[in-house]
């Protein structure tokens, strides 16, 4: 799983006008409980008319049920910038 995972399933889901997922894995390398993958760390940036009339934290929550699957199985941490 790589950052084009993450893209795909956000996309089809929220449809955003804005999308960048970055791999942030290089930069937690060596973390305790990391799993050294490569790609286990990401960040996401979305604009979402569908996130727009969400709190910070009702619209990370979609975002994580979106990935639900992907955050058992391979993310270790997401970091998520909702634009308004």
């Amino acid at each position: 799983m790589d950052e084009s995972t993450i893209y795909k399933k956000l996309d089809k889901f929220f449809k955003p006008s804005y999308l960048k997922v970055t791999n942030d894995s290089e930069k937690h390398k060596g973390h305790e409980n990391s799993p050294g993958t490569g790609n286990s760390h990401f960040s996401v940036e979305i604009k979402s008319e569908d996130l727009s009339s969400l709190s910070r934290i009702d619209g990370q929550r979609q975002i994580f049920s979106v990935l639900e699957k992907e955050m058992k199985e391979n993310i270790h941490a997401l970091a998520i910038k909702i634009i308004y």
